[in-house]
C-alpha cells in the first residue's frame, strides 16, 4: 500500500481532537485567573508564580506537543501544500491579530510572540524534521531544552533575537512563547506520531471513545476557540467588576510581590530579594514616598531619596 494511499485510508483520531479541545479548556481555566488578577480579584502576580505557574507551563506543553502530532498526521505521507498554506495564513493573521490588539491595549506587555507565533513559526520549522529518523527528531529536542537551559547569552539580547529565547534578560509580555526550548514539546510529538504510525498504534487509537462532543468540537476548531474565549472570559470578569468591584489592593502588599518578581527576575538570589524588598518597603513608608512612588509622581531611576534608600538596603541585605 502506498503512503498515498495510507492516508486516504487514515481514519480520524476522535480522541487527539478531544485532548486538544481538553488542553484549550485548561488554557482557558488559566486565562480566567489571568483575568481575575487582571481585575483585581486576586492578588498581583498569582498567574505567574506558584502552582499556576507550572501549571501554564503543563498546558503550553501538551498543546504544542498535540501541534506536532497533528503535523505528522495531517502531512506525514505527503506534505499538501496548498491545506498547508491555507492553515499557516490563518494562524499568521490570527498572531497579527493579537499583537496589534494588545499592543494598544498591554502597552509595554503586548505580545510579539506568544503561542500562535510559535505555531506557525514551529510548523514551518517541523516540516524539516517529517522524513528526518525519529532518532535525529529526539536529539534535536533534547537540544532545545539544553539550550533552553544553558545556552543564555547578551548576545541574544537585541530586540529582534527575542522570537530565539536565548536573551539573557527576558522580554516583558504576557504571552511569551520562543523558539527555545519551546520547540521540544512539538519534536517529541512529531516523534510520537511517527512511532504511532510505524507500530500501527494509531489505527488502535482510531477505534478509542471520541470523548464528549464539546471537547471534539473545541479541538476541531481550536484556533477559532483560542481568539474567541478570551474576549468572553474577559468581559464576563469585567461585568462582575462594574457589580461588585474587587477591593483596593493593599499598596504594601502591591509593592512587596512587584519588587520582588522584578529583583528575581533580574537573575538576584530570592532571599537576599526578599530582605531588601522589606527593607526599601519600610524605608518608603517612613519617608512617605510608597504613594508617589506607586502613582508614578516620583520616578525611582530620578528621585535621589529612592536612589540613597536603595543603596543603603543593598548594603544591608548582603
Amino acid at each position: 500500500m502506498s503512503d498515498e494511499n495510507a492516508s486516504a485510508q487514515r481514519p480520524r483520531i476522535l480522541i487527539v481532537d478531544s485532548l486538544r479541545g481538553l488542553a484549550l479548556l485548561a488554557m482557558a481555566s488559566y486565562h480566567f485567573t489571568w483575568d481575575l488578577e487582571f481585575f483585581g480579584y486576586l492578588p498581583e502576580g498569582t498567574a505567574v508564580s506558584g502552582p499556576l505557574k507550572y501549571y501554564a507551563r503543563a498546558i503550553a506543553s501538551t498543546f504544542l506537543f498535540l501541534v506536532g502530532v497533528g503535523l505528522v498526521l495531517a502531512h506525514g505521507s505527503r506534505i499538501k501544500w496548498k491545506s498547508f498554506r491555507v492553515r499557516l495564513g490563518q494562524i499568521a493573521a490570527a498572531a497579527l491579530l493579537i499583537s496589534l490588539a494588545t499592543y494598544f491595549v498591554m502597552g509595554a506587555g503586548w505580545i510579539f510572540f506568544g503561542i500562535l507565533h510559535a505555531i506557525a513559526l514551529m510548523s514551518i520549522l517541523g516540516l524539516a524534521f517529517l522524513r528526518l529518523p525519529v532518532a535525529v527528531t529526539v536529539l534535536a529536542a533534547i537540544a532545545c531544552l539544553l539550550l533552553g537551559a544553558y545556552g543564555h547569552s547578551s548576545l541574544f539580547d537585541p530586540p529582534w533575537l527575542w522570537w530565539l529565547g536565548l536573551s539573557q534578560s527576558l522580554p516583558r509580555s504576557n504571552d511569551y512563547v520562543p523558539l527555545i526550548p519551546w520547540f521540544a514539546p512539538v519534536l517529541l510529538g512529531m516523534a510520537a506520531a511517527r512511532v504511532m504510525v510505524s507500530t500501527g498504534l494509531l489505527h488502535k487509537l482510531a477505534r478509542f471513545p471520541g470523548g464528549p462532543n464539546l471537547l471534539q468540537w473545541a479541538g476541531r476548531h481550536s484556533l477559532a476557540f483560542y481568539l474567541i474565549h478570551q474576549p468572553v472570559l474577559i468581559s464576563l470578569v469585567y461585568l462582575a467588576s462594574l457589580i461588585a468591584p474587587a477591593p483596593a489592593p493593599d499598596p504594601a502588599i502591591s509593592y512587596g510581590n512587584s519588587c520582588e518578581r522584578s529583583c528575581v527576575a533580574g537573575g538576584t538570589d530570592a532571599a537576599f530579594c526578599t530582605r531588601f524588598c522589606a527593607c526599601t518597603l519600610q524605608k518608603l513608608q517612613q519617608q512617605q514616598l510608597l504613594a508617589p512612588l506607586q502613582s508614578g509622581a516620583i520616578l525611582p531611576a530620578q528621585d535621589e531619596r529612592v536612589l540613597k534608600l536603595a543603596r543603603e538596603c543593598t548594603i544591608a541585605s548582603e
